[in-house]
């Protein structure tokens, strides 16, 4: 079985007196691949800001692991659910990307080719020097998926990554997160799961609980009630 990098137990968060999560306990472990998916205001967005240490739970642990060992840090790529950046903020697509690089121990050069990287990869090398609010919804998305990729990450958080994008670039983005499936343990919250589906090796799906579907074939964000291998777990 491959190392546990990322344990949860006993989550819960409650905003007032409403639940969004109750009682969630996982393991990530280095080289899944996790498809989340759910209804809207199911929790799944709240999970994976509590994942990331973004959002203390109103219980329960976090633990970051290295070898078996807890550790503060983790090396985390994240691509979050909406544009947070303002566009009126004075800085490019260019600097955008960049700062998926702060607080790496690299060189200046190295920080040029890997943003050059980027920027090929999402198809903006056109666009690096414009500011972030020129570029289209789309484009902004790229932008900031180049920026989550950047630092090589030991661990890759997309919440709807497809957002925006236009059909062509979809299929590119499958591709992209498909190989880096390969080196990259890999965290994706989206409503398309007939494609996710099939390169993802782990199911979630987050209704204010956890449940871990063992189908790989449904096609729709909560029909694993209905799927024959998860009947019979139950």
């Amino acid at each position: 079985m491959q190392e546990t990098i990322i344990s949860l137990r006993n989550i819960s968060q409650r905003w007032d007196h409403r639940v969004v999560l109750d009682d969630i306990n996982f393991d990530v472990r280095q080289g899944d691949f996790i498809a989340i998916t759910g209804p809207n205001g199911g929790g799944k967005t709240t999970l994976l800001r509590i994942i990331l240490k973004l959002l203390k739970p109103s219980s329960g642990t976090v633990t970051y692991l290295r070898d078996g060992v807890p550790t503060k840090d983790l090396s985390i790529g994240y691509l979050p659910q909406k544009n947070m950046i303002d566009s009126r903020f004075p800085i490019t697509v260019e600097e955008v990307i960049a700062s998926g690089l702060l607080g790496d121990d690299i060189s200046r050069d190295e920080t040029s080719r890997r943003v050059s990287e980027a920027l090929r990869l999402m198809g903006l090398e056109e666009h690096a020097a414009k500011s972030i609010g020129a570029l289209s919804g789309g484009q902004q998305q790229r932008a900031l998926l180049g920026r989550a990729i950047i630092s090589r990450p030991r661990v890759l958080v997309l919440d709807e990554p497809l957002s925006y994008v236009d059909k062509q670039f979809e299929h590119y983005i499958y591709d992209l997160v498909a190989e880096l499936s390969e080196s990259t343990t890999i965290l994706l919250v989206s409503h398309e799961m007939s494609t996710i589906a099939g390169m993802a090796n782990r199911h979630l799906i987050i209704d204010h609980t956890l449940h871990e579907c063992h189908s790989s074939h449904h096609h729709v964000h909560y029909d694993c009630d209905e799927c024959p291998e998860c009947q019979n777990e139950n």
